[in-house]
């Protein structure tokens, strides 16, 4: 396996592992911390400048998703994605470059220009990995070409479905971005599948 599809792996792995150590734990005298706490507390290590790093690429993929990627301000798409990047999309196909990213993020919009990410559930950083959960929301209210002349009719749906993206930063922007959602889910609630 790649070393970036570990990478990748190791984020989605990472985001189970916190979500599962959010639960509150169950109070009782077992869970009362002993004189050893603040010892195994005192040897745990916060390297700040990572900590800040992680942090402002968060906020970065936020200013992404609900100004850029919702507002089609491909201009600023430079913030948050490297010249080269290289997108691996839901379908499997991948691309390499900024305007190639920005074409196909183009082609979402056509049928269904009101589409936007305007709420993040889930947002984990670890080192130069970030993992994002997301709602991607729309109307399909414009003819979608299928290629060779031919266009699906717009059928008035909306959308409204769960997507994540697993980014690679480097330098502040992303050198490798993992797209996640259900296309059979996408193609069913837009009125193209059953």
């Amino acid at each position: 396996m790649k070393r970036t599809h570990w990478n990748a792996l190791s984020a989605a792995l990472i985001a189970l592992a916190v979500a599962a150590c959010a639960q509150e734990a169950p109070s009782s005298a077992a869970t009362e911390p002993t004189a050893a706490a603040p010892v195994a507390a005192s040897a745990v290590s916060v390297n700040t400048d990572e900590l800040a790093a992680e942090q402002k690429n968060l906020a970065t993929f936020d200013d992404l998703d609900f100004n850029v990627f919702s507002n089609r301000k491909w201009d600023e798409l430079s913030h948050s994605h490297a010249k080269d990047i290289l997108v691996h999309w839901p379908d499997g196909h991948t691309t390499t470059g900024i305007d190639v990213h920005i074409a196909d993020l183009e082609k979402m919009f056509v049928y269904a220009p009101d589409t936007r990410i305007k709420v993040h559930p889930i947002r984990i950083a670890q080192g130069n990995m970030t993992a994002v959960s997301g709602i991607m929301e729309g109307t399909f209210t414009q003819p979608m070409p299928l290629g060779d002349g031919k266009f699906a009719p717009p059928t008035g749906k909306t959308f409204k479905l769960p997507m994540a993206t697993i980014g690679r930063w480097e330098n502040g922007v992303m050198q490798e971005e993992w797209l996640y959602w259900d296309n059979q889910t996408y193609m069913t609630q837009l009125g193209l599948a059953k």
